[in-house]
């Protein structure tokens, strides 16, 4: 069953599955299909996410288990809706004492039968597990004590590791050495490593679903769900850490019998899902991609970059250029962060070199710089390919013959440049036999996703910031705004391919949700108003210009447009700590400047999150037509574009939030508004004519005529539903208005299910326009 609309329900110990169950009446008013459910196997105690899954076999006691989940599944049933599941096939906690797979190949070693679940390299590490969850050096918590023998168990503070058989009564050096892992102080982590994992956290182990058995255990409890009637869609968190996802999603879809599924994958600009994968779609960070775009000011957004890079640009990430930030965060995530993938892969190299004699020569550091130069440039998260299969056009592209010329650019010697030739061949899957050239063909992809989501996502977006809406999960900062020939073109290719995909505006990943993103979007339109502001709060001192130009955009954004109405300021703290940590480039997470980090609250404290709240109420309360306009333009496109709408928790009204914790809360509904109105609208009439969205529906746009067409995104569904929506408000009101712009209807009579009103033939925007900025038109 494909759904019409899904609501996401962040599930957590404050909202268990008996809450969820309280809100069914209430969602299903609204109008969705189908509830979206965070993870719901067992995770780590208290976890707020539920990615941190320790056993697959069982539903989360914390969320009322099995039966609280099957309760929940029959009151929706009740109320018509289904359950659509979020799965984590990649990655488990590695949390010994709550994982038991983990603790078993910890006691017993490459013996365990658990050992295969987990791609450790054992002699990479002489035989052992590297454990760095120390905070400081073994030798330093040996003589402080810390380490103590209790109740068969080793133990530092409250956590808890296994023994092998026979252990016990070593003395506790001895036994340190006898394990089958290696204790070690957290810094290990980032160069000797050897155990992949989800991204750069060791917390997370990868799981080697690529193997039968281990894809069986991890996922009966899944299919028996899907095959119960339990669920009935499916949401693959992040697919591009799989060994062969391809491979992995035909297994899901043959076990799950074909249900209805969307994985997050992140598209970069004109790159396509594999048309292969066993999957309805994307969750729909391409289509926020361009939703948000469309609603942007192209040359204002050139504007801002502009007076950005005069006046803001980072002192330690010189240039301003989205793509050279965008390249020097690459080289220092692959440098550092990923220092342990990256030797995995010269390992892996440098034995298929041994075992060819003509290749035996490729020194280690030149396979590692080739590594290195290669990942850099990969213009995508990855390639699909496998060893000894077919390599398709895409793998091509991705490691493409322009990166490794500009690779080999990195060697003083043109035949040891030659090594980059070898890692391509290598990362294609041409190269080699063997256990060697799978492993390396598949964890170069691993990697790579890993370098672009922490490079692009986790560092560059956080590094240039002149319009920080655009700054988003499968966004383009460098080019945010996207043309309304372009959306069409995209809609079409959804529509033509991929028509029950997800899309998205707000997920609990997004740094900034869909009406923190249009606040601060607006002033692409109006950079005039943005310099203004700036020289108004210039009073309060701030640590440096880039983090005072990306705090008063956040306050744009989070700060409601009428004075004393929440959110709390204060939490604007925490997330701006969290950009100057992630970029990198006076403070971080592992290298944290604590003087830099309290000026940087004292800062916010006393402007955006303080007195200076009050002059951008002021500001925000001038453009808060524009920001409505634009933001129930994006509301009612995205839910009446081709694909599956998800709608986040609350997003059916106003909601402003920004990245951790505000993405953890657990849910509450609240007073209506007019995203209320549309929302309600737009999602009951998908229920009632779901024929307009399915997949054989169609999608053809619509074009107004006249001085303000530009401002005009419109659209037909299935010939019987019409959006209209309006862009860059400012930019209208400030040429003229609507003046004498129309748009010419389909055949027949429609009435607007917004206001009432009917219409036909050529219509003047002015009147359709009046009362709302968007309309939704359905045949009469």
């Amino acid at each position: 069953m494909t759904p019409t609309a899904t609501y996401r329900l962040q599930l957590q110990p404050e909202f268990p599955f008996s809450a969820a169950e309280r809100a069914v009446p209430y969602l299903a008013a609204l109008g969705v299909s189908h509830l979206h459910l965070s993870p719901v196997l067992e995770a780590v105690p208290g976890s707020t996410h539920g990615y941190d899954v320790v056993d697959h076999s069982a539903v989360r006691a914390e969320l009322g288990g099995e039966e609280g989940l099957r309760r929940l599944a029959g009151t929706a049933r009740e109320h018509g809706l289904g359950i659509v599941l979020d799965i984590v096939p990649n990655h488990m906690a590695a949390a010994p004492v709550h994982n038991r797979a983990l603790w078993e190949v910890l006691r017993e070693g490459p013996a365990s039968p658990y050992a295969r679940w987990f791609d450790i390299d054992w002699a990479a590490g002489d035989g052992k597990v590297l454990l760095p969850v120390l905070p400081s050096p073994v030798g330093d918590e040996l003589a402080a004590g810390t380490l103590r023998v209790e109740d068969g168990a080793l133990h530092h503070g409250d956590r808890r590791f296994p023994l092998a058989p026979g252990s016990e009564e070593l003395p506790l050096p001895a036994l340190l050495d006898a394990q089958h892992y290696r204790l070690a102080w957290w810094r290990l982590a980032r160069t000797e490593l050897n155990y992949r994992r989800f991204f750069t956290i060791p917390e997370l182990i990868g799981v080697r679903v690529e193997d039968p058995e281990v894809f069986t255990a991890t996922h009966a409890k899944i299919v028996e769900l899907v095959r119960d009637g339990v669920v009935e869609g499916l949401r693959v968190d992040h697919p591009d850490g799989l060994a062969d996802p391809e491979e992995y999603l035909r297994r899901l879809d043959e076990a799950t019998g074909g249900c209805w599924t969307v994985v997050e994958k992140i598209l970069a600009d004109d790159e396509v899902l594999p048309a292969g994968w066993a999957v309805a779609g994307t969750t729909g960070y391409d289509a926020l991609r361009h939703i948000d775009g469309v609603f942007t000011d192209g040359a204002g957004a050139e504007a801002l970059e502009r007076r950005y890079r005069d006046v803001a640009g980072p002192a330690g990430d010189r240039g301003g250029y989205w793509h050279g930030t965008a390249r020097r965060a690459a080289y220092k995530v692959v440098f550092h962060e990923l220092a342990a993938e990256t030797e995995f892969l010269v390992r892996t190299a440098r034995r298929v070199c041994a075992a060819d004699p003509a290749l035996r020569d490729h020194a280690p550091w030149a396979l590692r710089t080739a590594v290195r130069e290669l990942l850099v440039r990969m213009p995508v998260y990855r390639p699909y390919t496998t060893a000894g299969g077919p390599c398709p056009e895409a793998a091509e592209a991705a490691v493409s013959e322009e990166a490794v010329r500009q690779a080999k650019t990195a060697f003083a010697v043109e035949r040891e440049a030659t090594a980059v030739d070898v890692v391509r061949e290598l990362a294609l899957g041409r190269l080699g036999t063997g256990e060697d050239q799978s492993e390396f063909c598949a964890r170069f992809a691993q990697t790579a996703s890993a370098l672009r989501a922490k490079s692009l996502e986790d560092t560059a977006f956080y590094r240039y910031v002149p319009l920080l809406s655009a700054n988003e999960v499968g966004g383009d900062p460098g080019s945010p705004a996207v043309s309304p020939e372009r959306f069409h073109a995209y809609c079409l290719r959804l529509a033509r391919d991929w028509p029950s995909t997800g899309t998205v505006l707000t997920t609990h990943d997004t740094k900034r949700s869909a009406d923190v993103r249009a606040g601060i979007a607006i002033l692409a339109e109006c950079p005039e108003r943005w310099d203004q502001l700036l020289e108004q709060v210039a009073g309060v001192a701030a640590p440096d210009p880039q983090l005072a130009w990306q705090a008063w955009q956040t306050a744009v954004g989070f700060t409601p447009a009428v004075d004393g109405t929440p959110p709390d300021g204060a939490r604007m703290v925490p997330a701006l700590l969290k950009s100057v940590r992630e970029a990198g480039l006076r403070t971080s997470w592992t290298e944290p400047e604590p003087l830099y980090e309290q000026a940087v609250a004292a800062f916010v404290e006393a402007g955006p999150a303080g007195p200076g709240r009050r002059t951008v109420t002021a500001f925000n309360r001038a453009l808060a037509p524009y920001v409505r306009a634009s933001a129930l333009g994006a509301a009612l496109v995205h839910l009446t574009m081709p694909g599956v709408p998800d709608l986040y928790q609350g997003t059916e009204r106003e909601y402003l939030a920004l990245v951790d914790p505000d993405n953890r809360r657990p849910f509450r509904t609240g007073p209506p508004d007019d995203r209320t109105v549309v929302t309600t609208a737009a999602l009951r009439l998908r229920r009632e004519r779901p024929e307009l969205f399915a997949e054989s529906g169609t999608y053809t746009p619509l074009h107004a005529l006249g001085p303000a067409a530009a401002h005009a995104l419109a659209f037909v569904r299935t010939g019987a539903a019409v959006t209209v929506a309006t862009r860059l408000p400012y930019g209208l009101e400030r040429a003229g208005g609507w003046r004498t712009t129309e748009l010419p209807l389909p055949p027949g009579q429609w009435r607007d299910v917004l206001t009432g009103r009917e219409v036909s033939g050529t219509v003047r925007l002015a009147e359709l326009c009046d009362q709302f900025p968007v309309a939704l038109l359905t045949a009469v």
